[in-house]
Formats: C-alpha cells, structure tokens, sequence
C-alpha cells in the first residue's frame, strides 16, 4: 500500500510538502505541485481523508439537529415525506460531491436535547438548526463558536443566519380567499407550538386577517404540535361545541389532514359543513379527498440554501449574518368550498410546472412594509343551506383555469383581478384589545398541558 513517505521519497520532497499539495496550499510552486501530482498519479496514492481532517482540523461532517414534535405517528405521518424529511433531504443534495457527511440528531425541546446539540458541536464543522431547538441567546453563543445557520427560524433575527418563509402573506392570502370568495365569518384557528416561530407567525397574520373584516369574528383558537393527531384533538373540541365554526384554518398540513379526518369519521362534511385549509402544501395535501387548499413554502429551496450558506460560512467564516425570506403562495383546492371542474383528488402538478388541473395558485408578492399585496380572483357567492358558500364548477371565456363564480348576474370573474388586502400595524397592535372582545378561549392539546379557557373538555390527550 502506497503510503505519503512513498510519494515525497520519489519525488524528492518532504511530506509536509506532499500534504501541502493535497490540501492545494499556495505555498508550493507550481514546478513542484506538479510533480508531486505526477507521483501521485503513477504510484496510485489515495488519500487518507480522516488524515486530512486532522492536518485541516476539519472533520468534513455537517451536523443537523430538529425537534420531534408530536406523539406516535399515525397515517400520513407513516409513509410521506413530511417537512422535516424535506429539509434533510435537500441539505444531503447540496452536501453531495462535496467531501461532507450529513449527521442527524432529533429530539423533544430542553436540557437533554441542549446537551446533545452541545455535545455535537464538537463533532462537526457547521451545524444546521431546523427551528429553534434552545433559545435565541444560546443559539447566538453556539454561533460564536461554529458555524450555524437557522431553518424556520425568527425573520427578524440579526445576529445569526437565518432562512425562514413568508408566512404573513401565505395566511393572509388563504385567508382572505375565506373571507371574500366564500363570505366565511366565524373561523377557528388551529395553531402550532408555542415555541416555533412559524406557529405564531401564523396566528399572528390569521388574526390579523380576520379582524381586519368588519364583521369576521374569531370563534376559538387551539394549540397543537403540528401532528397530524393534535389536528384531529381540535376537530374532537370542536364537534363537542353545539355549533361548528365555517371554517378552520391550520397552521399546517399536516395538523389539518387530522381535522379533515376526524370530522369526516363523525360524519361532518368537508367542506359541505365546515371548510379546511392548511400550511405547507405537503404531497399527501393533494390526495386527501377533498384535495386540501393550503399555502404552498419552498421547502427543499429552505434546505438547499441553508446548507449552502453554511459551507460558505465554513470557507468564510466573517460572513456578515443575514436574514433571508422565500415567498410563499395559495393553493386553492377543495377542501375550503372551491369545486374542481372534473375528477377528485389530484396528485400531481400540470405539464410545464403548471398547477394540477382544477387547482390554483393566488401569485403572491412579499412586501414587509404597512400590508401584504396579493393577487386575488373575486366573485359574488350564492346561499346554500343558510349558509354563504361558493358554487364553482367550469366556464369557458375567462376567469380561473378550471373554475367558475356563479352569481346574480352570472357573471365570471377575472382572472388576475388584483386587490390590496392591507393588514398595517394598526391593526397588529389592536390584536390585544379586540381578541378580549371578539376572540374565543384558546385551547392547548399539547401532552402535558392544561386546556385554557374551556374547563368543561378537562385534559386532551391524543389517541
């Protein structure tokens, strides 16, 4: 076996010269550097790449740590690719080809999980944090000492890197198409953990956006954990109300795939009954029946760019820290009270990168100033069952691919009709004041929790 003494005796160099080549030091002459290569190549030299690290002190391991959230997965949770698996599946594409090995660690948030996520650290040279695994302040002072960079973390983070989405004008978007399109007025938000970043976003545009109306009115809101089977906890709350709101928004997909299915197995029709929309546009969003309207992120793009910001951050490590927001976009599917023209469920997306047919996606624009602009389609809606709905179905000559508005007149609206639906800061700072009013009791059905402002449903737990 050829060894680096091998290669510098016939060379007639030293090995610290030898390891300079390999390591493409610029302090070899290109004379030498080029016949130390030519030794190599004759003598069939392979590289002891754990002795590079050592020389280098690198040890061309990139370390990923993400929180568990929920109990037992149950259905989708099984067998798709979620959010998380997304994001490590995009930042294993950026690693590959380039010498680094992606290592995992999850786990619940607290003084266990803090100390693997130290421990770690010494273990690799750059760290990805998808969400906020520990607080801000020790996230900072891990910064100081390696490279990390956040996924899903706060937008207005300054002292670390950051890449998070825009989740003010997805919710807002999906929430005004159930305000303007449908006429919904009582709507119930299902939120996520309180100690995710994304989750309050969420609820914070959600009820910006409803309390923005003159008349849409907040009936309750009920923490989850993002699972699947948190989502089906607020749909068994909901069914023991005597009166079920017109629609519940979900702060994710995956929370609003349990809803969906636990009121249809209490024989509660989606959306005949009570509309649905979630976060994300996860794959199974599309085959549940009724296919579910949601707000799409650019997951795998979150994934990638991180992990290439953090290689660059190891090359360089005086990189200023920096922000970055991806936008977001409606998906109006079935499940919010939108019929498609033909079939049901639809599983993949149109030729050219086009929405599946029957779908659509509201463009959206990320403006972080006084409101949040949008592309919206408007319709009058008719009345069915004393309750406002919308009746869709096809009509050729204009508005939506693959969608009509019926109303008085019949008319088909536009499509690409643009409108402003400006929630300013005036509104956020009545958020406090008004929910006193016009809100309803939250609830938490996170294990371990005590459900507020509804004695009567004692403590949730999943099943």
């Amino acid at each position: 076996m050829t060894t680096v003494y091998d290669v510098a005796r016939v060379a007639g160099v030293s090995t610290a010269t030898v390891s300079r080549v390999i390591r493409g030091s610029s302090l070899v002459s290109q004379d030498t550097r080029d016949r130390v290569l030519a030794v190599i190549e004759a003598l069939g030299f392979v590289p002891d790449a754990y002795a590079q690290g050592l020389s280098s002190r690198r040890k061309n391991i990139i370390g990923l740590v993400g929180l568990e959230r929920g109990g037992a997965e149950i259905d989708i949770e099984h067998s798709s690719v979620l959010f998380v698996d997304q994001i490590v599946h995009a930042a294993e594409a950026v690693l590959r080809g380039t010498g680094y090995s992606l290592l995992l660690t999850f786990g619940s948030r607290g003084q266990e999980l803090e100390r693997r996520v130290r421990s770690l650290s010494g273990k690799v040279d750059g760290l990805l944090v998808a969400e906020e695994v520990m607080a801000a302040g020790e996230l900072r002072e891990l910064a100081r000492r390696m490279p990390v960079v956040i996924i899903a973390g706060r937008r207005d983070e300054t002292g670390l890197d950051v890449f998070c989405v825009d989740n003010l004008t997805g919710m807002t978007s999906v929430v005004a198409h159930l305000l303007r399109r449908h006429r919904y007025r009582r709507l119930c938000f299902v939120t996520g953990p309180k100690d995710a970043p994304d989750a309050r976003e969420r609820q914070l545009a959600f009820e910006a956006a409803v309390l923005a109306t003159r008349d849409g009115v907040i009936e309750q809101v009920i923490h989850g954990d993002f699972s699947e089977g948190s989502g089906a906890a607020a749909a068994r709350v909901l069914i023991d109300r005597r009166s079920l709101p017109e629609a519940v928004v979900c702060a994710n997909d995956q929370m609003a795939i349990g809803v969906l299915r636990a009121f249809q197995r209490a024989g509660i029709g989606v959306p005949r009954d009570v509309a649905v929309t979630g976060f994300d546009d996860i794959y199974p969003s599309r085959l549940v029946d009724p296919s579910l309207t949601t707000v799409s992120q650019p997951v795998r793009e979150l994934g990638m760019r991180a992990g290439q910001r953090l290689l660059a951050r190891i090359t360089e490590p005086a990189l200023p820290a920096a922000a970055h927001l991806l936008p977001t976009s409606a998906v109006i599917r079935a499940s919010c009270g939108c019929r498609p023209a033909q079939g049901g469920p639809l599983a993949s997306g149109g030729p050219g990168g086009q929405p599946p047919k029957g779908e659509h996606r509201h463009a959206q624009t990320s403006q972080l100033a006084d409101g949040y602009g949008e592309t919206e389609v408007f319709g009058e809606q008719t009345r069915e069952g004393g309750r406002r709905r919308g009746d869709h179905g096809t009509r050729p000559g204009g508005g939506v691919p693959g969608y009509r508005c019926r109303g008085r007149a019949g008319r088909v609206c536009g499509h690409g009709a643009t409108s402003a639906f400006g929630v300013d800061h005036r509104v956020q700072r009545r958020l406090l004041r008004v929910r006193g009013i016009r809100g309803g009791p939250e609830l938490d059905l996170r294990p371990g929790h005590p459900v507020l402002g509804h004695g009567l449903f004692g403590q949730l737990g999943y099943r």
